[in-house]
C-alpha cells in the first residue's frame, strides 16, 4: 500500500490518495477543495480512483467530494449517518468561519454532501487487496470514522488525533469528553507501531502520541 498526501483548502487539510501498489486500485480521502490540484496529482500518480472515502462531515473534508464523484463517476463512501445532519447544510458550517476566507468556500463548496454508502463500526472497506476496517471514533462530530489497516498498521486518522494534539470539539456535535473515549478505548488499544495520517499536519505514531499528547497521554 502506498499513499500520497495532497494538502487542500486555507485549512491546509490533508487529502490523501491511497492505493494499492498491486491493483492500482486507489481511493481520495476527505477531497476538501481544489480539485484541479487533486486531478493533478491522480494522474501524476497513474493510479485509478474508484472510490472516494470521507472521515466526517466538515466542509474542509468534504468540499470536492460531489465535483470528483460526479467527475470520475464512483461512489463517496463514509463517514457515519450521524454526520448527515453536517453534510445536509455545508453552508452553516462556512458562515462561522472568518470573514477572510468566507469567499473561498462560498464559491468553492456545495450546499450539500450525499454518501452513497454510510459506515457503521465493524465495516470494511477495501482499495484493491487493501483492507480498512472501520471503527466509529465520536467526538470531534458525532459520525466520525477512522481508517485502519491492521496489516500494514496503518490509519487515515481525519481529525480524531493529531500529532501533540487533537481534534477541536467546539463545533455542533463536539464532545471533548466522547473524543478523548474514542481514542482511548479504540485507537490506543490497538498498539503503538500503529502510523497515522491525521486531517492536518504530520504524521505520527499511537505510541508516540500515547506518551507525549498531553491530552491523552498515559500518566
Amino acid at each position: 500500500m502506498r499513499y500520497s498526501i495532497v494538502p487542500v483548502t486555507p485549512f491546509h487539510q490533508n487529502c490523501s490518495i491511497i492505493w494499492c501498489e498491486a491493483t492500482h486500485e486507489a481511493a481520495l480521502v476527505d477531497p476538501g477543495g481544489d480539485s484541479d490540484k487533486l486531478r493533478s496529482e491522480i494522474d501524476r500518480l497513474g493510479v485509478k480512483i474508484n472510490k472516494i472515502l470521507l472521515t466526517h462531515g466538515h466542509f474542509d473534508h468534504v468540499g470536492s467530494a460531489m465535483e470528483l464523484q460526479q467527475y470520475y463517476k464512483i461512489p463517496i463512501i463514509g463517514p457515519n449517518k450521524a454526520d448527515q445532519s453536517l453534510l445536509d447544510d455545508l453552508s452553516i458550517q462556512y458562515r462561522m468561519l472568518d470573514l477572510s476566507i468566507i469567499d473561498f468556500f462560498k464559491n468553492t463548496t456545495p450546499n450539500s454532501v450525499i454518501p452513497d454508502v454510510w459506515l457503521e463500526d465493524g465495516d470494511i472497506v477495501r482499495v484493491g487487496h487493501e483492507v480498512f476496517d472501520i471503527l466509529h471514533c465520536p467526538g470531534h462530530s458525532p459520525g466520525h470514522v477512522v481508517y485502519w489497516n491492521k496489516v500494514r498498521k496503518f490509519m487515515v486518522m481525519g481529525d480524531v488525533l493529531f500529532k501533540k494534539s487533537v481534534g477541536r470539539t467546539d463545533l455542533p456535535g463536539g464532545s471533548m469528553t466522547m473524543l478523548i473515549n474514542s481514542i482511548k478505548t479504540k485507537l490506543f488499544p490497538l498498539g503503538d507501531d500503529i502510523l497515522f495520517l491525521p486531517g492536518h499536519g504530520s504524521t505520527s505514531t499511537l505510541g508516540y502520541e500515547r506518551k507525549n499528547n498531553n491530552y491523552v497521554a498515559s500518566s
